[in-house]
């Protein structure tokens, strides 16, 4: 019996002292997310994995493929149709991660004038937010649903704020996070101001922001034009076996390829010169 003590006793005094005095290797937690991953989250797409949309790109690129192959029985213009399909669901997830955002930024200042009344009525901070999943704007019900939640499951205010970033995957709503973060953290009755202030500011912002895609709408919308013209033409050829098979020699790869690698730049440049500032998100 008194071996076992004497044996425990060491033990203990071995694990504490190893606890303070040996040195830690530091935890690698850097964690790589890539493009397509932030591309789907930024389009309310999180729970779908980028090897997912890849599949998906790859099978429609396929099937674009068979069906040009078919009808042209031309095989560069059916690559050349297949790259571009292969294309368009990476497009269309960039789109509607354009439109939430923008659909974002124009509701919320209405979000922090709710949550600034509901604190200025005697709601604390957590209450408010939750309160957004029932009268703050549409948009936004869902995320701040999920954010009342995650609260009254776990209690936790800092982690369920930053779930609640991950969901909005939205610049203007890590700004709000972390303002109330900070707010919440150092407490004080400058809440009500902040919100004010911040709403103020996003509104400004985002009259600003309107004017300028207003007058910026006319270069992306002849950009898109005329990339999609000569192809629009070369589908308007495809009912000419005569023609298209032309596309079939070494002279008709050489000009679709170099066509395609024209349009492509061509359109990055003119987005590029008439692109506004991204912003970027923070802490994220």
């Amino acid at each position: 019996m008194g071996a076992l003590l004497g044996i425990g006793t060491g033990l203990g005094l071995a694990l504490v002292w190893s606890a303070f005095f040996l040195p830690r290797r530091p935890r690698r937690t850097v964690a790589r997310t890539s493009r397509l991953a932030v591309l789907l989250s930024r389009a309310g797409l999180a729970e779908v994995s980028p090897r997912s949309l890849v599949g998906l790109c790859v099978a429609t690129g396929a099937v674009v493929a068979l069906v040009v192959q078919a009808v042209t029985g031309t095989l560069p213009v059916a690559l050349v149709f297949a790259g571009m399909a292969a294309y368009a669901p990476v497009a269309i997830v960039s789109g509607r991660g354009r439109r939430r955002q923008r659909d974002f930024a124009e509701v919320w200042p209405e979000a922090v004038d709710n949550l600034a009344s509901a604190v200025r009525a005697g709601l604390s901070l957590p209450d408010a937010l939750g309160a957004l999943a029932v009268r703050g704007p549409e948009p936004l019900r869902p995320a701040f649903d999920a954010f009342a939640l995650d609260y009254q499951v776990t209690g936790r205010f800092g982690e369920s704020l930053d779930r609640l970033k991950e969901r909005l995957a939205d610049p203007v709503g890590d700004r709000v996070v972390e303002g109330l973060r900070v707010a919440r953290e150092v407490g004080g009755g400058e809440l009500g101001r902040l919100l004010r202030n911040l709403s103020g500011y996003l509104r400004d912002d985002l009259r600003t922001r309107s004017e300028l895609e207003s007058r910026q709408s006319w270069a992306v919308n002849g950009a898109r034009l005329a990339v999609g013209a000569p192809w629009a033409v070369l589908v308007l050829m495809s009912g000419r076996p005569e023609v298209i098979q032309r596309f079939s020699s070494a002279a008709g790869v050489v000009i679709l390829v170099g066509g395609a690698v024209t349009c492509v730049l061509a359109y990055r440049v003119m987005m590029r010169i008439g692109r506004l500032p991204v912003e970027r998100r923070i802490l994220a």
